[in-house]
């Protein structure tokens, strides 16, 4: 009996050597997505497991004496035997307390304050290992053994005990580590961004609008179009720089001031809003414009009546994105000196500020072992801030985006 050969693509070798190539390339790309996912997670799991304890914190209950001796010092005394527990810190605020109320001086108060960083770290961290007598007891953070005793007593006591860490929402940067907190570097953040949105958006929508609906096309727009697009490559210390001549030693704008960061990530976000706006201005379809055309509107009615609400959701989107990236830059804000030691929230734009880039920066080049969970809470509220701009960015685009 005699077979036929079979002659359909499953047998043709070409084919075969396809199929085989298109699994292999599939597998690759499963993979990098694969590698890739396993990064974010390890990055969000080292920097979660560094952070999380930076907002709780321990603290002891201690005896404020408001006595008159003290008062003509400036200072207040703790209980004796508590002043190697309780941080330096915990008396800064008495004085104000004195101000606004006289009638403390003679008199004496119970009042919980901050421990000393290095207790907060053995509390933290090591006495666990200790009472556990694990292997890693050496690295525990170390404390006298009198000292210890000391602590362990006053947690049998109930005189030390864990609370939330408001004061890493309240309070601005500080050398001591028990008392650092984000506060002042959050609110020039904000006026940095303020800024640099006031200066960036309507000159970045108002060029694009430009550009795309108006200008003539020549040698010159295609000129600027082709710096534009270059600009927005250039790496963000560039800007810095420019910031620092233009803004700092030409206008003469304070420098490390909220101004002049705001001034400089407005430069550097331009270029982004102007192609991220002619992008949205682009996508309205070229109907929408004879349409109007034909119903005798002049081109600045077309475009403000019809093409810049249809290309808004776009617009919008860009600009936030812009924002969040400028939010994370540091290399240009330490260029016009946003890199100082911010204790007090500024009160205005012309004052010296810092933002929470440079917050973080700054806490991370800090030797003491405290600052090291400071940095990686102040990296999660970073991130949490950004992922909220990125995501209101896709919710606006999703929500507002038209589909022609």
């Amino acid at each position: 009996m005699s077979t036929r050969k079979l002659t359909g693509s499953a047998n043709n070798p070409q084919i075969r050597r396809r199929y085989r190539a298109e699994k292999r390339f599939k597998a690759y790309c499963i993979g990098a997505v694969s590698i890739a996912f396993a990064i974010i997670i390890a990055f969000f799991t080292d920097i979660i497991s560094q952070g999380y304890t930076a907002f709780w914190q321990y603290q002891v209950q201690v005896t404020i004496d408001y006595n008159d001796r003290a008062e003509r010092l400036g200072q207040f005394a703790l209980d004796r035997d508590m002043r190697e527990v309780a941080s330096r810190g915990a008396t800064r605020s008495i004085p104000r307390a004195i101000d606004r109320n006289p009638d403390l001086l003679g008199t004496t108060e119970e009042r919980w304050v901050p421990v000393k960083a290095e207790i907060d770290q053995y509390l933290k961290h090591g006495r666990d290992i200790l009472e556990a007598k694990h292997e890693e007891v050496a690295a525990a953070p170390e404390l006298p053994d009198k000292l210890r005793k000391k602590v362990d007593a006053l947690i049998d006591e109930g005189r030390i005990e864990s609370a939330f860490n408001t004061r890493f929402f309240t309070t601005g940067d500080s050398k001591l580590p028990e008392l650092a907190g984000i506060f002042s570097a959050a609110v020039g953040t904000l006026y940095v961004l303020g800024i640099t949105l006031l200066c960036a958006f309507p000159i970045g929508v108002m060029s694009a609008i430009y550009l795309e609906e108006f200008a003539p096309d020549n040698k010159l727009t295609q000129t600027i179009e082709v710096n534009i697009n270059n600009l927005a490559a250039v790496p963000s210390i560039i800007f810095g720089l420019l910031g620092l001549a233009l803004f700092i030693n030409f206008f003469g704008v304070p420098r490390s001031s909220a101004l002049a960061g705001g001034l400089t990530l407005g430069l550097m976000t331009l270029p982004i809003i102007i192609i991220s706006t002619r992008a949205a201005l682009r996508a309205v379809p070229d109907p929408i414009r004879q349409g109007a055309f034909a119903m005798g509107c002049s081109r600045w009615q077309v475009v403000r009546d019809h093409v810049l609400p249809s290309s808004l959701p776009g617009i919008l989107t860009g600009t936030i994105i812009g924002l969040a990236q400028a939010m994370g830059e540091t290399a240009p804000l330490i260029i016009v000196g946003m890199i100082a030691y911010i204790p007090e929230a500024p009160s205005g734009v012309f004052e010296a500020a810092t933002v929470l880039p440079a917050q973080v920066f700054t806490w991370a080049s800090e030797p003491e072992q405290a600052y090291v969970e400071k940095t990686a809470a102040g990296i999660m509220v970073l991130l949490a801030v950004l992922l909220t701009l990125n995501a209101t960015a896709v919710f606006l685009r999703r929500k507002f985006e038209r589909r022609w």
